[in-house]
């Protein structure tokens, strides 16, 4: 199992700072979160490519149209993993996956806010991604949602490498325990510590 660290920041100071800490205890994936993709273009893809080599860089594009071109983007901006969404059409997706198979690249589908789960991630394993994340935004982990419950339903249905994501920190992470997972992903917890390098190491503790 693989930690992925989100780092929702809008300034990529502020991300780079946490994610020297956080690259240092261990983690073995770096996210360019959507936020601060969105403030700061592409180019902090590139920025944490440079600056962490050894790691695996995802870009959280969340791509709902253009599949292979923002794809591309962000592969030729550095990074490893690119996550699109699960609600664009059947061509985006394929079209996500085309590119990053052209750039021995890998794609995660995010889930967040499909409705029919079960049913979307078999069509998507059909399709050749390398990875679906249950995912729990932070809007509906507002209202109380966490992905626990859909993580069980999908695990029972496809054999394609699984990532989650939404609220996991110290206290539930050993609901993970009975599932496969290839990737968690844990935003809050680690990036809003007052000690993010203690918060990376107190998770692997208990997913390595």
């Amino acid at each position: 199992m693989m930690l992925q660290v989100a780092l929702d920041f809008v300034k990529i100071e502020d991300a780079l700072q946490v994610a020297e800490k956080v690259a240092n205890a261990g983690a073995d994936i770096l996210e360019a979160g959507t936020p601060l993709i969105k403030s700061e273009g592409s180019k902090v893809i590139t920025i944490l490519r440079n600056n962490f080599p050894k790691k695996l860089i995802n870009a959280d594009m969340k791509t709902m149209d253009a599949g292979y071109l923002e794809t591309e983007i962000a592969i030729r901006a550095g990074a490893d993993i690119i996550s699109i969404l699960g609600v664009s059409s059947d061509m985006t997706i394929k079209d996500a996956i085309k590119a990053a198979k052209d750039h021995d690249k890998k794609i995660m589908v995010d889930l967040i806010g499909v409705q029919n789960k079960i049913k979307r991630a078999k069509e998507i394993e059909k399709f050749g991604a390398n990875y679906i994340l249950v995912h729990s935004g932070l809007d509906e982990q507002a209202e109380g949602k966490n992905p626990f419950e859909d993580l069980k339903n999908i695990y029972d249905n496809v054999k394609i490498p699984i990532a989650v994501a939404g609220g996991i920190n110290d206290k539930n992470i050993s609901l993970l325990k009975e599932f496969n997972i290839n990737v968690v992903i844990v935003g809050g917890f680690i990036t809003k510590s007052t000690n993010p390098e203690q918060a990376t190491k107190l998770i692997l503790s208990n997913i390595k």
